[in-house]
C-alpha cells in the first residue's frame, strides 16, 4: 500500500524548515549507509544529533501524531526520529531495500521497519530528477510531491532516488514500526477505517450499522495488533 498525504506541513512551516536547514552543515550521506548501500548512495545529510535535526524532527512527529490519515494508514507503534537529506549536482541513491531492523539512536532498543516515509521539503519545480521510484505489486511508482506532502510505503519495497540534475531536492525521511506488522491486515484495517470515516457524517452517532462496523474494526485491530 502506497499512500500520499497532503499538507503534513504548511507552506509557512516548510519555509521555516528550509531556513533552518539552509543554515545547517551538510555531510556525506554515505557515512550512515550500510556496506552495500554505500556503493549506490550519493547524497548529503545533516547530523542526527544536531540541534536542527532534533528540533525539526520533533515538529514533524507532533504533526504526524495528530494527523488522522497518517495514524489510520500506519497505526504507528514506534517512529524512528526523522532524518534529513539533500540531493544536488547529480546526487542519487540507487536501488536498495531499507534495513529490516534498526536501533533507535543512542539506545540498544530495536525497531522493525514496516513502513518508510519521505516528507518532501522542496517544490517539484525547484529541481530536475530526484523522483522517488518504488517497485510495488502494481509496477513501478514514481513519486515527486509538493513541499509539505508525504509518501508512505512498505519498507519491503525496492526503491531508488533518480539523479538530481538541476537544483536541490531536500526531504525528511524516517521509518515506522506499526502496531499491525502484516501489510495485508494493515491495509484491510485502513480501508475499513476510511469507509467508517466516510459514512459517519451521514449517520446518527447511535446508528446500529455504524456501531457494528466500528466494533468490527476494533475487534480486528485487537486480534492483529502487536503491543
Amino acid at each position: 500500500m502506497l499512500i500520499t498525504i497532503d499538507n503534513v506541513l504548511s507552506k509557512d512551516e516548510v519555509h521555516q524548515f528550509r531556513q533552518r536547514l539552509d543554515a545547517t552543515a551538510w555531510q556525506s550521506g554515505e557515512a550512515t549507509a550500510g556496506t552495500l548501500a554505500r556503493q549506490v548512495k550519493h547524497n548529503q545529510q545533516i547530523a542526527d544529533g544536531s540541534d536542527a535535526a532534533v528540533a525539526l524532527g520533533h515538529q514533524i512527529l507532533r504533526k504526524l501524531g495528530v494527523h488522522p490519515l497518517f495514524v489510520s494508514a500506519a497505526l504507528p507503534r514506534t517512529i524512528y526520529p526523522p532524518k534529513f537529506n539533500r540531493y544536488a549536482d547529480g546526487g542519487t541513491y540507487g536501488a536498495h531495500v531499507d534495513s529490516a531492523v534498526m536501533y533507535l539512536p543512542g539506545t540498544a532498543t530495536p525497531m522493525r521497519t514496516d513502513l518508510s516515509a519521505t516528507l518532501f521539503l522542496s517544490e517539484p519545480d525547484e529541481y530536475d530528477g530526484g523522483e522517488l521510484e518504488i517497485e510495488s505489486q502494481f509496477g513501478l511508482q514514481s513519486v515527486k510531491l509538493a513541499a509539505g506532502d508525504l509518501v508512505l510505503y512498505p519498507s519491503t519495497s525496492l526503491h531508488r532516488v533518480t539523479p538530481v540534475t538541476r537544483g536541490a531536492r531536500i526531504a525528511s525521511f524516517f521509518w515506522i514500526e506499526s502496531l499491525v506488522p502484516d501489510e495485508g491486515e494493515r491495509t484491510l484495517l485502513f480501508d475499513l477505517d476510511q469507509s467508517i470515516q466516510h459514512i459517519t457524517p451521514a449517520l446518527p452517532a447511535d446508528d446500529a450499522r455504524l456501531l457494528q462496523l466500528t466494533g468490527v474494526y476494533h475487534n480486528l485491530l485487537r486480534r492483529w495488533a502487536s503491543t
